[in-house]
């Protein structure tokens, strides 16, 4: 049974965003949805739950479906109110009073903490907002659940616990997610669809699938667009020579059959699709500058304590040289941000012990705050107060990393979090440095931008200490595992046994 209908949907936000889509929702489907940063996917799903009205095109709802969305967001009066609060007041006015118990019922299955249930939620860190948010959309009992990046934020314990809360909804519940966090919508969709301006794909399989079919079919329309654009020269040729014999001959006869081979070449041409290019996002890459010592960086012995001084864990003698890619793997609490911390000091020339830094090291760091971008600043005095260019280099720098001119001298605090992120990763590539310290830099990436920042890290020959909760991100530029573990940083092979520990149910 077809819960929504979509037919030549469209949207335009000054730009186009979508046109010409069809879909169907059907009970049971588990739908992701695919597209780069800024490119609709917030808006189609705002548009599926009937918030926002479509440019063009029509959706049909089943008589009677209950569509709940779980939006990125919060509002600054939502973000005021207890976690309880928030969740009660998504229940039915006239059902509050006796229906109440239903929060801690819905909190209890995303195993949401008791001691955080009556704190605001604005004072919760952004992984227990989104969990808080999960909760408040399954309140509404939906026949189809929206979910807006549901991961963010989240850690690998609790990205297991969305996974196996989403496995344990009734089958009938239709899901559609739009994510970049490729792991997991292989683990929780079984349909995939790749939100384009034109043309966008549908197709009935889990993401990574999804994604070679994509490409396979891609590779098709540009082999498809080539040949048709050959058969148009060839036609105009063609006609060039019969107007050559025709003007010399006065042949009537051939004039016509000129403009019959011009007229045949302009529909081919007008009717030839070009291969998709995504252009929404501009390109992420990395500069990095040789090292001479083979030895970047030594740690022997070194105790890391809580800012209160109590211990955490201890390492052994540990190296780091040219081309080493170290994934930092661990529990939340266990340390890693404190070693981060060490780590950035001791790159930046700074003393401390049991960390030694080779002379050549020249370090790019960023936090997963993106602390060392000031929210106030314009994004082409970030790039001019840092690097001495000239005006034409930055605006030249900046649109290749996908802004618009219109955006340069607007502060950094209006961008979102994608545009943040590439403008952190145009800053680190700008400093050149051999030895990256990186502690969840695909956060608000999408998944081009994931790719982008993988081939240019696995491309490269310089070193890397990095922490990150995107497993596939993690496999693919990982080689080699630091891991802490019951007191110990130790190096593994791999990442495969932390994943499946951190993302085991507890208890």
């Amino acid at each position: 049974m077809s819960l929504i209908t979509a037919r030549s949907l469209g949207m335009a936000l000054g730009a186009p965003l979508y046109s010409q889509l069809d879909f169907v929702i059907n009970k049971g489907d588990r739908i992701g949805l695919v597209a780069a940063n800024g490119r609709g996917k917030s808006t189609l799903l705002r548009c599926l739950a009937g918030r926002v009205d479509p440019t063009e095109g029509t959706i049909q709802h089943a008589r009677g479906t209950r569509i709940a969305l779980m939006q990125q967001d919060l509002s600054d009066d939502e973000l005021a109110c207890s976690v309880r609060a928030a969740l009660i007041d998504a229940l039915p006015a006239e059902t509050r009073d006796w229906d109440a118990w239903r929060v801690d019922v819905a909190l209890d299955e995303l195993d949401f903490p008791a001691e955080f249930r009556d704190r605001p939620l604005v004072t919760l860190s952004g992984g227990w907002q989104r969990i808080a948010l999960l909760a408040r959309a399954a309140l509404a009992e939906p026949d189809l659940l929206l979910l807006d990046e549901p991961t963010n934020h989240l850690d690998l314990e609790r990205i297991g616990a969305v996974e196996r809360w989403i496995a344990a909804l009734p089958k009938d519940i239709a899901l559609v997610v739009a994510s970049h966090d490729r792991a997991f919508l292989d683990t929780v969709t079984r349909r995939t669809l790749f939100l384009r301006a034109t043309g966008s794909a549908d197709f009935a399989l889990p993401y990574s699938r999804a994604r070679d079919s994509l490409d396979v079919a891609d590779q098709a329309a540009a082999r498809r667009h080539e040949t048709d654009l050959r058969e148009a020269v060839q036609l105009r040729r063609q006609a060039a020579k019969l107007n050559n014999i025709g003007i010399n001959s006065g042949s009537d006869l051939l004039t016509v059959k000129t403009r019959q081979l011009k007229a045949r070449a302009e529909r081919i041409e007008a009717a030839a699709q070009p291969a998709f290019r995504e252009e929404s996002a501009g390109r992420i890459r990395l500069a990095e500058r040789g090292a001479t010592a083979r030895t970047l960086m030594a740690i022997e012995n070194l105790t890391v304590t809580t800012p209160d001084g109590r211990k955490l864990f201890t390492t052994g003698q540990l190296w780091v040289q040219p081309g080493d890619r170290v994934m930092l793997l661990g529990a939340n609490g266990s340390g890693k941000s404190q070693l981060m911390d060490r780590l950035a000091r001791a790159l930046g020339g700074g003393e401390v012990d049991g960390i030694k830094a080779g002379p050549s090291v020249v370090a790019g760091h960023v936090d997963q705050a993106l602390s060392h971008i000031d929210g106030g600043e314009t994004l082409q005095s970030a790039i001019g107060s840092r690097f001495a260019l000239g005006e034409q280099r930055i605006r030249s720098l900046l649109a290749g990393a996908g802004f618009a001119v219109e955006r340069l001298t607007r502060p950094v605090a209006t961008l979102s979090g994608g545009q943040r992120a590439r403008l952190a990763m145009l800053i680190l590539r700008l400093e050149q440095p051999n030895f990256y310290l990186l502690d969840e830099p695909t956060n608000h990436l999408d998944i081009e931008g994931q790719e982008a920042l993988e081939s240019e890290l696995v491309g490269g020959d310089a070193a890397a200490i990095i922490v990150s909760h995107d497993r596939r991100f993690v496999e693919t530029v990982g080689n080699r595992f630091w891991r802490i573990r019951r007191g110990r940083l130790v190096e593994e092979d791999g990442p495969a046994e932390f994943f499946a520990e951190a993302m085991a149910p507890r208890g």
